[in-house]
């Protein structure tokens, strides 16, 4: 069970302790020979709780610490990483990481980012990322079983549970670097989710409801987690195949928010550099409809993608990555904008809070817009090649004709090519999900071929 709730530590009052450590653990590092050096560090801790069927399950408290050092020999680079900050086990780290530069291949696009662009470690914006719940673990447990029960006495159609949790976790980063630059954030996150079982007749189907936010009074209501668990797994009964088509697809927000994921990843600088992408040197080319805009707001106050410096310590900044449709930036790090000849998006360890615009109302309105399709509301499989932009996924959801939805529909597989999809786009909806790091509502898309019974 862990042992006891003063395991869940106040990062704020950690954050200058770790500062300290990264300062020690670079001065090490160059007293140990290093031409250069960087450090990240992670320190979290937390409580989560589960039930199951109106019991307790797990009662969780923890408390992780890690160290990563990065050390550079010219071009070699080597690295080693701890959870123990004692000044023997930094030593023997360092060490560890010099050892493995000395055997390194040298790699001439390897270092740290040029000092010149170093984000200003004294005026880090705060982005309000830190809201500390203070939940214990009997208040936990209980609003566990207030969102199961809630959920498990919506219908008698609900017959059985996979479970309810709640979990409450805060924690502090801090990455510095040989060139002086050492910043910080703290931050928390709290989520509380419930996976239900329904059947009739001898059809058996799940589904789940979850709320994620940094601040604890902005999530949804346990009983309501519940009820719209309850509501989605009750809709689903019933499903039916439907035949072999091609026909317009709606994916709602939550599934649509993996769509534009697979273009983030064609976009990013390590497919690119490997010419691994179904968007290679397509810079400044039309990719989806030229009303459309996507774009980046790193430095929003208490959003879950947020961040201030990226994770080479440049600094954040807005962004478009699509405008009038077509492809303003890629996704750059410092090491892979070296690779491709051109400079860093500020984009080491990946996009801040990325915006699909809407030009379109609801989910029910892009109902009616689309007339008779599909509206998928789950995905299954991997079948996407980031080098070709072929696309194959099982998919469920619901069969729409007349812009009202008839019944629900299951094993179907959806196919297309992600370049004829994104400019297949008609409409993407208002709906947007609050939960996910890549804010979009539903995307209606044309057509793609689906195979049925």
């Amino acid at each position: 069970m862990g042992e006891s709730s003063n395991a869940v530590l106040d990062p704020r009052a950690e954050e200058a302790r770790l500062k300290g450590l990264a300062g020690d653990i670079l001065d090490e590092a160059s007293r140990q020979g290093a031409d250069a050096a960087e450090v990240g560090i992670s320190l979290d801790s937390g409580l989560s709780a589960s039930v199951r069927m109106g019991d307790v399950e797990t009662v969780e408290f923890n408390r992780d610490q890690g160290l990563g050092i990065t050390v550079y020999l010219g071009k070699k680079k080597g690295s080693a990483s701890t959870s123990d900050s004692s000044p023997q086990a930094i030593k023997d780290t360092v060490r560890a990481a010099l050892d493995i530069a000395r055997y390194a291949s040298e790699d001439p696009f390897s270092g740290l980012a040029e000092k010149a662009l170093m984000a200003d470690a004294a005026a880090l914006p705060d982005l309000d990322l830190y809201h500390p719940w203070g939940i214990e673990a009997p208040e936990a447990i209980e609003l566990a079983l207030q969102c199961e029960d809630a959920g498990r006495n919506y219908s008698k159609k609900i017959i059985n549970s996979d479970g309810a949790s709640v979990s409450s976790h805060q924690g502090a980063r801090v990455y510095g670097n040989s060139h002086g630059f050492i910043g910080s954030y703290v931050s928390s996150r709290h989520s509380l989710s419930a996976v239900l079982i329904g059947m009739q007749e001898e059809e058996m189907q799940r589904d789940y409801w979850y709320t994620v936010n940094r601040n604890a009074s902005l999530l949804e209501n346990a009983v309501e987690v519940g009820k719209t668990a309850a509501e989605r797994t009750i809709s689903r009964l019933g499903a039916r195949k439907v035949d072999t088509a091609e026909v317009p697809v709606l994916f709602s927000a939550d599934m649509a928010a993996g769509l534009i994921s697979h273009f983030l990843g064609a976009i990013s600088g390590g497919n690119l550099y490997r010419q691994a992408s179904f968007l290679l040197d397509h810079l400044g080319q039309q990719i989806f409809p030229e009303w459309m805009r996507i774009h980046e707001q790193p430095l929003l106050q208490g959003m879950l993608g947020s961040a201030s410096f990226d994770n080479d310590g440049l600094a954040t900044y807005t962004k478009d990555f699509i405008k009038d449709g077509a492809l303003e930036h890629y996704i750059l790090s410092t090491y892979s904008a070296r690779k491709l000849g051109m400079k860093s998006t500020a984009n080491a360890g990946g996009v801040n809070n990325l915006f699909v615009e809407s030009n379109a109302g609801s989910q029910a309105e892009l109902l009616k817009q689309m007339g008779t399709g599909l509206l998928v509301t789950e995905l299954m499989g991997q079948g996407v090649n980031t080098v070709t932009g072929d696309y194959s996924r099982g998919a469920g959801g619901f069969w729409v004709e007349n812009g009202v939805i008839q019944f629900p529909v299951s094993e179907v597989t959806i196919a297309g090519n992600l370049k004829d999809m994104y400019r297949d786009i008609v409409a993407i909806g208002n709906d947007v999900d609050p939960r996910s790091t890549i804010q979009t509502g539903s995307i209606l898309l044309n057509k793609m071929k689906l195979a049925g019974a």
